[in-house]
């Protein structure tokens, strides 16, 4: 074969695994944004030298621009080479892309290329790629779901865990979205990732999954915080076998005090998400909240939260939107320690 050789993203998905590296030759902000999986970002150009060389386009002429656009790949690229693909082997393959599979990728997949190394080039660059990922969410190839349900503060993203740690397939969407998909529950030291990466972390595990084995997920909402579950997930997930996990309400205060530390420990942040529920219980409800949360009587207002809350919207939503949820096999647990979530994940790992 020829190298740097250009291949569609279909072909090259059986083995994508397989490549020693993959090179998100786009800016920072691009990046951040979305990227292939696994992918490393060595912009071309980055976001400051993009925003000048397209200025010089506008205000001067395109070959003014191209000049100086030249100079800084050749540049960004030698120092890409010298800090990172140094000590490289000439069999390693890399696979580079960037917005559209254009100059920015081509660049770099040339010289790679002409160093010596089988260099592959995604035709169409990330723009195909989303292209792909958003056709294949329409219809997934969806394993078998056992669906997690359980009033707030139950333990069910503590039994993903464990799941997860003893090899059980597990889809944690609370996880790959940084949020606990409640109003309290974001996660100040970390922000939820874009809606495309989202999509991009759920194809990725789905296509992992060995279809032959059952996978477990939490009986989310149509969204995640501010982003959106895809509704052929979301339509497969309310149509799947059911799990109740079941725990007494003291315990559950005690596993939110836990969990919620964060807000526990700063009585104004927490205050200040209390808010958003003003038009759901009005503002004297809400007055009396903010008084326990200032006063540090946490596990009463975390009481009253639960039963005033968050157990009558779970049950609102719940036998109307799982279907199976009335046949669930249950699993109560005794208590919130390590011993405890352990039993039931490998009671319902054993099935």
């Amino acid at each position: 074969m020829k190298y740097p050789a250009l291949e569609n993203f279909a072909d090259l998905l059986p083995q994508l695994d397989q490549f020693d590296c993959i090179i998100d030759a786009r800016s920072e902000s691009e990046f951040a944004l979305d990227h292939l999986p696994g992918a490393i970002n060595c912009p071309v150009l980055s976001d400051a030298e993009r925003v000048r060389v397209g200025t010089m386009y506008k205000q001067i002429n395109a070959f003014e621009a191209k000049k100086v656009g030249a100079a800084l790949v050749a540049k960004n690229i030698a120092r890409h080479i010298e800090t990172l693909f140094i000590d490289k082997p000439k069999e390693w393959r890399p696979l580079i892309y960037c917005w559209r599979g254009g100059n920015r990728s081509g660049s770099m997949a040339l010289i790679l290329a002409k160093i010596g190394w089988p260099a592959v080039q995604l035709d169409g660059g990330y723009k195909a790629y989303r292209a792909y990922v958003s056709a294949a969410l329409l219809e997934p190839p969806l394993p078998e779901l056992r669906v997690i349900c359980g009033t707030t503060g139950s333990g069910k993203s503590r039994l993903l865990q464990v799941l997860d740690s003893i090899g059980a397939q597990v889809l944690d969407l609370e996880q790959l979205a940084a949020h606990r998909g409640s109003v309290l529950g974001n996660l100040p030291s970390k922000p939820q990732p874009s809606q495309k990466m989202f999509e991009t972390t759920i194809w990725d595990k789905l296509r992992n999954f060995d279809p032959a084995r059952p996978v477990f997920v939490e009986s989310e909402s149509k969204k995640v915080g501010q982003l959106r579950v895809p509704d052929a997930l979301m339509n497969k997930m309310r149509q799947s076998p059911c799990v109740s996990l079941t725990l007494s309400r003291p315990n559950r205060v005690r596993l939110l005090m836990e969990d919620y530390e964060h807000f526990t420990n700063s009585p104004d942040t927490l205050n200040t998400q209390l808010d958003c529920l003003a038009q759901l219980h009005g503002r004297d409800k809400i007055d009396s909240w903010h008084a326990l949360a200032s006063g540090g009587q946490m596990p009463v207002l975390v009481d009253e939260l639960l039963a005033s809350h968050y157990d009558p919207a779970y049950l609102r939503s719940i036998d109307r939107n799982f279907i199976q949820v009335g046949k669930a096999e249950v699993v109560a647990l005794d208590d919130i320690g390590e011993a405890d979530f352990m039993a039931a994940a490998q009671r319902l790992h054993a099935v």
